[in-house]
């Protein structure tokens, strides 16, 4: 049995007008990316999207993209069930849709 789980993680916030500098920003996502590496992120699967609104608010979405576990590790080599490991399997990341809800 594995602990691995594919699903992406993710660490958010919204901040109103006053309650950030960009000084505390910059930190603020320092802070996130060293909680998904001490997670076991490594630094090509972490994104950071930092979105600004029109009133001086500002929102931060760290996330962990996972690789899939299967798609990683293994590619299947023929019918027989055979599967050989994939060396140069990469990070696969879902394109960002900036229209989708958060």
């Amino acid at each position: 049995m594995t602990l691995y789980q594919p699903e992406p993680v993710e660490i958010s916030t919204r901040m109103r007008p006053g309650e950030w500098t960009e000084e505390s920003l910059a930190m603020l996502v320092a802070s996130y990316r060293e909680q998904l590496s001490r997670m076991g992120a490594a630094a090509s699967e972490i994104d950071i999207v930092i979105d600004r609104d029109d009133g001086g608010g500002v929102s931060v979405v760290a996330s962990w993209l996972k690789p899939d576990v299967a798609q990683e590790l293994t590619e299947v080599t023929d019918d027989a069930g055979l599967v050989a490991m994939d060396p140069d399997a990469g990070s696969v990341r879902p394109a960002h849709d900036d229209s989708a809800p958060r």
